[in-house]
Order: C-alpha cells, then sequence, then structure tokens
C-alpha cells in the first residue's frame, strides 16, 4: 500500500522542480518598437553665386514653413558655394544634399580640354561636337578610367564639406536612347527602334575592351540592340561608378543618393540605367507623369513598381514629382499615389517653381502626417 503513496510524492516533486525550472528559464527580450521615419519632403534648387546670403536665408526659410524637410542644391560642383549654403539652409531647418550632374559634364572646363572623353555614337559620332537632343548634353564615357576618376574626384570634393547628408547624383546615365513620349514631339522625332545616332557608346575603349572580354564587336552587329551581353556590359559601366561613389562619400560619412528614371526596368530601356543593381542609400526617381502623357495615377503605378524592385535592398525610395503646370487637385493626388505605394518621400522639381497653391498643398499634406 506504500508504493501508490512513494509513486505520488515523487510525482508531486517532478512537477514542482519543473515548475522551478519553467521560472528559471530565460525570458525572452520584447522586439524594440521601431519608429517609422516621417515622410520626407524635397525640392531640388540650382545656386546662383552672385546672390546675397539673405535672399537665400529667405528662399530657405519659405521652405521650410511650407512644410519641405530637405533641398538637393546644384552649385556646379563648386564646394566654396555649397559651403557656404548649406549652413544657412541648416540654420533654417533644412536637411542639405549636394546635387551633382554626374556624367553629363556641361560647361566643365577640364572637361572640354578632352575630347576623347565623351561617349560616342553608334553612328560614330562624338558628343564633344555632335550632342544629342539638346547643346548641353555633354556626356562622358563610364569606361575611360580618365573621365571616371574625374566625376568621382567632384563627388569627394562635395562629400567633404559640412553640414551635407548626401552627394546626389544627377545625369548617372547614357545620353537618352527613346526620349519621354511625351517630348518627342518637340523634336519632331519618331522613335520606334534604337537609332544609331542616340546610341552610346562606341568609343574606341568601349569596344576593345568589350571585343577582348566577349570576342565580338558591337560597331560590326547587324542589330546591337538585341544583343543582351553588349547593353550589360554598358549596364555595368555605370553601375560601376556609382559604386565606387558610394564607397568615397561613406568613407567621407555621407550617403549617395541619386535622381533616376521611373523605375528600373524603365530606366534600363531608355537610358542604360538600372539602378536597382546599384549601392546606393536613396533614389529620387523622376516620376514626372507629363513627360509620359499620364495621369497622376501613374505616379502610384511607377513609384510601386520601384519600390518592388528594391524589396530585397536597403535602398530607400523617394518619388519625384514635376510642379510646373499641375493644379493643387494634381498635387494632392501625386503626393497620395506615392505614400500609398511605399514611398519614403517626396521631391519637387523645382523650388523656385512651386506656387503658393503648391505649398499649401503641401503644407496641408506635412500637417496630416
Amino acid at each position: 500500500m506504500k508504493l501508490p503513496l512513494i509513486f505520488g510524492t515523487l510525482l508531486a516533486i517532478g512537477m514542482a522542480s519543473c515548475l522551478d525550472n519553467i521560472d528559471q528559464r530565460p525570458q525572452l527580450k520584447e522586439e524594440p518598437v521601431v519608429s517609422e521615419r516621417p515622410f520626407k519632403y524635397w525640392t531640388w534648387i540650382t545656386a546662383d553665386p552672385k546672390r546675397d546670403e539673405t535672399s537665400y536665408i529667405a528662399e530657405f526659410k519659405k521652405y521650410k514653413e511650407n512644410g519641405l524637410d530637405a533641398i538637393l542644391i546644384n552649385t556646379n560642383t563648386d564646394p566654396v558655394l555649397l559651403g557656404r549654403l548649406a549652413p544657412l539652409a541648416k540654420n533654417e531647418g533644412l536637411e542639405v544634399h549636394a546635387w551633382i550632374m554626374a556624367m553629363n559634364r556641361p560647361g566643365d572646363s577640364i572637361v572640354r580640354q578632352h575630347p576623347e572623353w565623351y561617349v560616342v555614337s553608334r553612328k560614330g559620332e562624338s558628343a564633344y561636337d555632335h550632342r544629342p537632343y539638346v547643346g548641353y548634353y555633354e556626356f562622358l564615357c563610364p569606361s575611360r578610367k580618365e573621365s571616371r576618376n574625374h566625376v568621382l574626384r567632384l563627388v569627394e570634393g562635395l562629400s567633404k564639406v559640412d553640414d551635407v547628408a548626401s552627394v546626389h547624383l544627377d545625369y548617372i546615365r547614357f545620353p537618352d536612347v527613346y526620349l519621354p513620349i511625351g517630348l518627342l514631339p518637340k523634336y519632331d522625332l519618331v522613335q520606334n527602334g534604337e537609332l544609331p545616332e542616340y546610341d552610346f557608346c562606341y568609343c574606341d575603349v568601349c569596344v576593345e575592351e568589350f571585343q577582348k572580354e566577349y570576342h565580338k564587336n558591337p560597331r560590326e552587329m547587324e542589330n546591337p540592340a538585341i544583343d543582351m551581353e553588349w547593353k550589360q556590359f554598358r549596364l555595368n559601366k555605370i553601375r560601376n561608378v556609382v559604386n565606387e561613389a558610394y564607397q568615397i562619400v561613406h568613407k567621407n560619412n555621407k550617403l549617395l543618393t541619386a535622381a533616376v528614371f521611373p523605375y528600373p526596368e524603365m530606366a534600363d530601356h531608355m537610358v542604360r540605367q538600372r539602378w536597382d543593381k546599384w549601392d546606393i542609400d536613396m533614389v529620387l526617381p523622376m516620376i514626372y507623369n507629363e513627360f509620359y502623357n499620364e495621369g497622376t495615377d501613374w505616379v502610384g503605378f511607377a513609384t510601386k513598381q520601384g519600390v518592388e524592385d528594391l524589396r530585397e535592398k536597403d535602398t530607400e525610395l523617394h518619388t519625384g514629382i514635376y510642379v510646373p503646370g499641375m493644379t493643387p487637385g494634381d498635387l494632392t493626388k501625386a503626393i497620395e499615389e506615392a505614400k500609398e505605394n511605399g514611398a519614403k518621400g517626396v521631391s519637387f522639381f523645382d523650388g523656385p517653381a512651386i506656387t503658393e497653391d503648391q505649398f499649401k498643398v503641401i503644407k496641408s499634406s506635412k500637417r496630416a502626417e
């Protein structure tokens, strides 16, 4: 009769021991709550070295009072001018980004001394003296060590300026293989395929390097537009410039951002720019719906495409909006489309073009955050 009693005692002791062990197990820590960063509002501006500081302070104050958080300043890669303006903007509560025209270098006195640095079309014409579309298209070849290093030195100079959050690459691409459809009538053009005068770069350096690696000459291809290795070769050349710039600016404790075409597949097709493959912190795709004969709902479509293509990367997407001609209703809708489709912010081109009615929209949207 004692066995059941002994068994019951042992069972009770065992259960108590289990309970003790449960109490002694390390407690799982609660996951920290990560707060979402506020939706950011940016604008692009171009600096004029002749303007006085008082006028800039007034401009920066206006942006801040109307809901803007950040400005991208084009100083024509002048670090001294940037160094003068950055603290003025920062004092008004704005984040400052150094905007640089990268592979397109109009008016660059050093570049003009080196005709060999320019991209060459399939037609055999150099952008040095045969500019595609417009006179300021002075695109450099990303394969040439000298032209690439010139651009990277400019990036490095801007990245060393105090009070700057990022270096912002623009024109980090080849000339347009295809113009946005809404701009074709302006140039009286029909582009149903890749035209030789708008297909770059067929310079000696690019051709020789490609030929050495792939054992074929793009100048001799019957239809180079369908040769994926030739296309990828040029995509990689732009990517390499970006990735080198990324290392440079991060060494100087800055971020790398860029203005890009609406979404990666489209950018790939139009300007040899595959930005979802880059080492970069933020992209500001220029989703200028008017250029493509699209409505404001297209802002949401293109934003979503870009966000999805970046889902495996840490790169943020901030939607670029073209404000000239936009009604307050259109601007409201464009901002909403960007927000609803995953953008982390919106940037307006450009600051001086924003009307008082548009500022009211921006300020109202900011308050609704």
